[in-house]
C-alpha cells in the first residue's frame, strides 16, 4: 500500500515534500499561464493577419490594377458622350473610394486586436497572492541549546566543541551549520 503522508490533505508531510509539492504547483500555474498568454496572442495575431491582408489587397489594387481599368472604365464612359477628362477623373475617384473602403476593413481589424487581458489578471492575481505570502522565520535557537541537543544526539562536533573549551565559538559554528 501506498504511504499515508503521501496525500495531499495530508498534515504528517515533511518540509521536503511540501516544498516539492508548492514547487510543482508553481510550475504548473506558470506553464498555465503560458499557455493561456499563447492562445491569446495566436488569436489576436490571427486578426491582425487579417487586417494586414485587408491593406495588402488594398494596395495591389491601387498599383496593379489602377491603370489598366482606368483605362478600360474611362474609355467605356466616354463611349456614353462625356469628355475624356472627365471619365478619367470619374474612376479615379471610384477607385479612391475603394480604396478607402478596404483601408477602413483593415483599420476595424486592427481596433479589435486586444492585449492579452486574462493572462494580465491572472499573473496580476498570483503576484499578489505572492507578495502577501511571508517566509516563516525561524526561531532563533541559543548555542548553548544546540550543543547541548547535540551531546544528547550524539554528534561528533559538538562533543568536540564541548571538550575543547571554546564552547561558545565552535557553539556558533554548530548553530550556523544546522540551520
Amino acid at each position: 500500500m501506498s504511504d499515508p503522508g503521501n496525500y495531499v490533505g495530508s498534515a504528517d508531510r515533511s518540509i521536503g515534500q511540501l516544498v516539492a509539492s508548492a514547487t510543482a504547483e508553481m510550475s504548473a500555474l506558470v506553464h498555465d499561464e503560458i499557455a493561456l498568454a499563447k492562445a491569446e496572442v495566436r488569436q489576436d495575431v490571427r486578426r491582425g493577419a487579417i487586417g494586414s491582408a485587408a491593406f495588402i489587397a488594398a494596395g495591389v489594387l491601387l498599383l496593379f490594377m489602377m491603370p489598366m481599368l482606368s483605362f478600360a472604365a474611362a474609355y467605356w464612359i466616354h463611349t456614353s458622350g462625356l469628355g475624356l477628362a472627365w471619365c478619367f477623373l470619374i474612376v479615379a475617384g471610384a477607385y479612391f473610394f475603394l480604396a478607402i473602403l478596404i483601408a477602413f476593413i483593415g483599420l476595424r481589424k486592427f481596433k479589435k486586436i486586444k492585449p492579452p487581458e486574462k493572462s494580465i489578471a491572472s499573473a496580476k492575481q498570483t503576484a499578489a497572492v505572492l507578495q502577501k505570502a511571508k517566509p516563516h522565520p525561524r526561531p532563533s535557537i541559543e548555542a548553548a541549546a544546540i550543543i547541548e541537543r547535540s551531546a544528547v544526539s550524539g554528534s561528533s562536533l559538538a562533543k568536540k566543541s564541548v571538550e575543547g573549551g571554546s564552547g561558545q565559538d565552535k557553539a556558533t559554528a554548530v548553530a550556523r551549520s544546522s540551520t
